[in-house]
């Protein structure tokens, strides 16, 4: 018997979760008065690739950024505070329609809110 926690990751099922909660979050995120703009000229399928690594890594999966990274593909949208809270709370009202745990949900939005300086550049 194995004392390892079994990670965030695992306990939601895995890529094929995270993929389908990046899918939704995207929903949102292009109906969104806020940041939708910011995704016009982007190449969705590569992004929700990118983004369902991204999430998953946050949540303990095999994937994994750096912060050299998210500053790297960030730097040149200009994202500003109230653009980055939009993205936050998005991610939350979706990762509460899959009903994680609040506490999971608490934890992820925590990780990527101490990532902000790396994403807000505006």
């Amino acid at each position: 018997r194995t004392n390892m926690a079994v990670s965030m990751f695992d306990r939601y099922g895995g890529f094929s979760s995270v993929s389908k909660i990046v899918m939704a979050f995207y929903d949102k995120v292009l109906d969104s008065d806020v940041i939708g703009d910011y995704f016009e000229d982007v190449e969705l399928p590569a992004l929700i690739d990118h983004q369902t690594k991204f999430i998953a890594s946050v949540m303990g999966g095999p994937a994994s950024y750096t912060n050299e990274v998210l500053q790297r593909v960030h730097a040149h949208l200009g994202i500003d505070a109230a653009a980055f809270q939009e993205m936050v709370t998005l991610l939350r009202e979706t990762l509460e329609e899959f009903d994680l745990d609040p506490h999971d949900i608490d934890q992820v939005v925590q990780d990527i809110k101490s990532r902000s300086s790396y994403i807000i550049s505006a």
